[in-house]
């Protein structure tokens, strides 16, 4: 979810003593509730701190550009390249189990000013590109699949719906075939990053001033949602989300000279400031984050032709970037 321009996006947390503080070289870095620590106040009331995250970086990473953080680089690596990027920007991951037999696919949705959209289909197992379908124009924040649908972002508080028997056909016909998604958009409270989990769609708003709200949906067999009347907080900034059975894995990221995080939070506490929770700086332009094969797949919108040419821009990521589910929920 780019912005041309960036725009403040923090609570102003009170320094109490900060002249003491600085004058005696101990300031402390914290971060401040609706905040992350890519930008986070100083302050010398550390109490005051609802989330901190690890900035601690390290030598030259296997990324473009400077080392996001130590945490970071030794838990990802490099995976498939992503397509077309010399005319679309990527933006959401999911991934479709068993698609064509026994074969595995990750998607990756991918936009253009005044052009239909994209859903890009990545084998795993080869990192090649399988196909490319086009759909109407969206941002394209989100893609998952559940129950025989594929669910993708249509406005920023619609989801819309897709037959997977549909996509299939598409994804193996020759050129970019458009498909129409079934009925009409299913109106949320956000859909700027979704995916799935045993059933279930989980969908939130970005929200760049603060932290803000996702809500759960259980999927019925014609592709209806029906929602779970409970929110969860989510952290300011959120692009992209990963669900396991006893975790949520945040993608958050604003502005393409600025790192993103990634937050690991245990599930079962919907108030992030009681919930446990680990946050590490990553690569500037993070995006959607799905799981496959006991890893996690994380998409980058900086290698687009949009920003890749742009000095400002930290990183410039053209890959996806992987790393084992395991040593991310191992952090908390």
């Amino acid at each position: 979810m780019s912005r041309i321009t960036i725009l403040g996006r923090h609570r102003v947390a009170t320094a109490i003593g900060l002249a003491s503080v600085l004058a005696a070289g101990t300031a402390v870095t914290v971060a401040v509730k609706g905040s992350d620590s890519s930008q986070a106040a100083t302050s010398s009331t550390a109490a005051a701190a609802a989330i901190s995250c690890s900035t601690a970086t390290g030598g030259k990473p296997f990324y473009d550009g400077p080392s996001a953080s130590k945490v970071y680089d030794a838990r990802f690596s490099n995976s498939a390249a992503v397509p077309n990027l010399g005319s679309y920007t990527p933006q959401g991951i999911g991934t479709w189990w068993n698609w064509d037999g026994s074969k595995d696919l990750l998607l990756v949705t991918a936009y253009r000013t005044g052009a239909n959209s994209q859903i890009i289909g990545i084998d795993p197992a080869t990192n090649k590109t399988v196909g490319v379908v086009a759909i109407a124009a969206t941002h394209g924040g989100g893609i998952t699949t559940s129950n025989g649908w594929a669910f993708v972002q249509g406005s920023t508080t619609g989801i819309r719906k897709y037959k997977l028997s549909s996509l299939k056909s598409a994804m193996k016909a020759a050129g970019t075939p458009y498909l129409k998604a079934v009925g009409t958009e299913r109106k949320v409270y956000g859909a700027s990053f979704l995916t799935s989990y045993g059933g279930y769609v989980w969908s939130g708003k970005f929200n760049d001033k603060g932290r803000d709200k996702m809500y759960q949906y259980k999927i019925n067999s014609n592709g209806s949602l029906t929602t779970i009347n409970k929110a969860w907080e989510v952290p300011t900034k959120t692009q992209g989300l990963l669900v396991t059975g006893s975790h949520f894995v945040f993608s958050t990221s604003y502005g393409r000279d600025k790192r993103s995080n990634l937050y690991v939070v245990r599930r079962g506490q919907p108030d992030l400031d009681k919930a446990k929770l680990s946050c590490f700086r990553a690569p500037s332009m993070s995006e959607g984050i799905t799981e496959y094969g006991g890893r996690a797949y994380l998409v980058f919108e900086s290698g687009s032709h949009v920003y890749r040419s742009d000095p400002k821009t930290l990183n410039v990521i053209s890959r996806l970037h992987k790393a084992t589910i395991s040593s991310l929920t191992g952090l908390a």
